[in-house]
């Protein structure tokens, strides 16, 4: 678990850490260089999750690589179904990390979403919904693993 205290907004207690795939985790259906170990580095603290809708089709590789099982959506369905999935969860146990029009709802939903600017892009709806809006994953992943830096973006 990681433990954020935000003043004006409270404790935050992050148990699992839900990561988009493409865009988010991959450019162009491949995984980032180097991330598969910056994002294990948080195993201890974190339960990982991967959710996509596998527009390239290339998530069995990128199970494989990041030694996990993403859950898989529908396409037409895939932003409601990250909602839920994190809701399942228990939202307030969450951070999301996505960049998609259909991450959006599970930014928002979550109790810390982080948007990404990858070069695939951000969505408009996805950096409103977003608390936190960073250049790439890898500094997601450092905020998490830095959580004072949260705060100081955060703190009212």
């Amino acid at each position: 678990m990681i433990e954020i205290t935000i003043p004006g907004k409270g404790v935050i207690q992050l148990e699992h850490l839900v990561c988009d795939v493409n865009g988010t985790l991959t450019e162009d259906g491949k995984l980032h260089a180097g991330l598969a170990r910056n994002l294990m580095r948080l195993s201890d603290r974190l339960q990982i999750h991967l959710i996509t809708a596998d527009t390239l089709g290339r998530q069995d590789e990128i199970d494989k690589a990041l030694n996990l099982t993403a859950i898989r959506t529908q396409s037409d369905f895939s932003g409601e179904q990250k909602v839920a999935f994190i809701q399942q969860l228990g939202s307030k146990h969450v951070v999301a990390v996505g960049q998609g029009e259909n991450d959006a709802g599970m930014l928002n939903e979550a109790a810390l979403g982080i948007g990404i600017l990858s070069r695939e892009g951000i969505s408009t709806s996805a950096i409103s919904a977003a608390d936190l809006l960073v250049p790439d994953i890898f500094a997601a992943l450092e905020l998490l693993d830095k959580p004072l830096r949260i705060v100081s973006t955060l703190r009212k």
